[in-house]
């Protein structure tokens, strides 16, 4: 075993995984913590900041006593995030003012209707690549200095700080010296210019966020600073590497030349495809966002999310318990041969793109009294299928060429069914790497590339190795299961 390890810390939404990787890539241990989801009232979703640092220190403390490792044999730390994720701390403290506003919360939705009503969505679209929506960070910015007491006075002295978890959780490790982001994450605020690379005042004035909470924008690869009393850990481990999650697991399947493309399944899903040097404005209501920076080399991607997609696996088991278990659904789906005419658009949180719409609801249609549990379990996994389908559909149209194979990773990208269903949806081959945790994989690989263990992305490349492909079967009823999934979206 390597004497030397990269520690990945992939913060996500409803836990923190930390995984230690050797020097050659190999994940030698893995272990999740997760903290609890807040839910103030409907459509608000919060996390309290402590428990993410809490669940951090946790995962970190157990993955290293499962691998029987001391952190002084870690090399760098590299960090992958939930994104739009947003927090407001002290700085004197880095005690949080209130609960992190978490990428899933609308309570932001009527100040970005407003926006949109004054005319603003073309400014916002030009500097940032993204639409005007709740689910990007700068008005939650604005909120919590609105409704917390003293807030925006704290804030005018220069006595508070924001970031997105990435830099949260930079900030806690060294001790409050470190204040900085990546383009990557920055690019999902609202508020950072992607063609300037540089916070926008004007889009800062715009939302009503001080540029004075904001942090440094850095490379996604260099060393931000060092562990700094930090419980578990040694001081001086150079922190070193830095992503949003979907940038991060794009680099992480090596999809760094244009065109290539990958779909991570998680909480929500999200697909995204490099597009090189220069931004590409999607005419489909794609987003344009930063892929990372690695040294004078800056990337883009176009963007699409899908906001329920294991969520939706996860609403069949807790909230009409018709599984047991997330792994069970597959199983179920395979007893019947098809859905049995039942349609379920998963727009339990609203529809992301293509579609933009704040107000659609999860619709289930096609039921008869023949319909069972196993047809709904098929539909829902049908229903994931169908939302990347109509994101790769109109990302193609942008790139203006077919895209030769989509990589897939995340949790129910272990779904082979899944996987099947969405290569006849796409009629593109599905290529499913042997790690699945490409989301930390990407972290640890810029915190090595950080840290000068790989000279180059090129470097890194060889490390990528496939696991499975499922290849389009032709089959007719693909066509079938379109034509139902337009018709039920006019009803979500």
């Amino acid at each position: 075993m390597s004497d030397s390890f990269l520690l990945a810390i992939d913060q996500g939404t409803t836990g923190t995984t930390a995984l230690l990787i050797d020097e050659q890539l190999v994940i030698r241990a893995r272990v999740n913590r997760e903290f609890p989801q807040i839910y103030p009232q409907p459509g608000h979703v919060e996390h309290d900041p402590e428990a993410i640092w809490q669940s951090t220190l946790d995962s970190v403390g157990a993955v290293l006593a499962e691998a029987g490792v001391g952190g002084d044999q870690i090399l760098a730390i590299g960090i992958t995030n939930q994104r739009e994720t947003v927090t407001v701390w002290e700085r004197a403290n880095g005690r949080p003012i209130h609960n992190a506003i978490v990428w899933q919360c609308r309570r932001t939705a009527d100040r970005c209707a407003a926006l949109r009503a004054a005319g603003h969505e073309a400014l916002v679209r030009e500097r940032t690549g993204l639409v005007i929506d709740a689910y990007f960070s700068g008005t939650k910015i604005a909120w919590t200095l609105d409704h917390v007491p003293d807030a925006r006075e704290q804030a005018r002295r220069g006595e508070l700080a924001a970031g997105t978890i990435d830099t949260f959780l930079v900030w806690r490790l060294t001790g409050g010296l470190t204040h900085v982001t990546d383009p990557s994450n920055a690019s999902r605020t609202m508020l950072y210019d992607i063609r300037e690379r540089s916070w926008s005042d004007d889009l800062c004035a715009l939302l009503d966020v001080p540029t004075n909470l904001l942090p440094d924008v850095r490379s996604s690869a260099e060393v931000y600073g060092t562990t700094r009393g930090v419980p578990g850990l040694p001081d001086g481990i150079p922190i070193a590497g830095m992503a949003g999650d979907q940038q991060s697991a794009l680099f992480g399947q090596l999809c760094t030349e244009p065109g290539m493309a990958k779909c991570t399944y998680g909480t929500g899903a999200f697909l995204l495809m490099a597009t090189g040097a220069q931004p590409v404005r999607s005419r489909h209501k794609l987003l344009t966002t930063v892929a990372w920076q690695v040294g004078e080399r800056f990337d883009y991607a176009l963007e699409g999310s899908v906001f329920i997609a294991g969520a939706a696996v996860q609403w069949l088991r807790d909230g009409l318990q018709i599984i047991e278990n997330a792994a069970e659904i597959e199983e179920l789906a395979l007893t019947v041969p098809d859905s049995g005419g039942v349609t379920f658009v998963p727009a339990l949180a609203g529809l992301g793109a293509p579609h933009w719409r704040e107000d659609a609801r999860g619709v289930l249609t096609g039921l008869t009294r023949g319909t069972t549990r196993a047809h709904i379990a098929r539909a829902t996994l049908e229903g994931i299928a169908l939302s990347c389908a109509d994101l790769l559909e109109a990302m193609q149209n942008d790139l203006g060429q077919p895209l030769a194979e989509l990589r897939v990773d995340g949790g129910a990208a272990a779904n082979d069914l899944l996987m099947q269903l969405q290569a006849d949806l796409l009629n593109v081959t599905v290529v499913r790497p042997r790690i699945i945790e490409t989301t930390a994989l990407g972290a640890a690989i810029l915190a090595g590339i950080g840290v000068g263990r790989f000279a180059s992305i090129e470097a890194a490349r060889q490390t990528w190795q496939e696991e499975r492909r499922f290849a389009p079967t032709g089959d007719s009823a693909a066509n079938e299961l379109r034509a139902r999934w337009r018709s039920a979206l006019t009803k979500a």
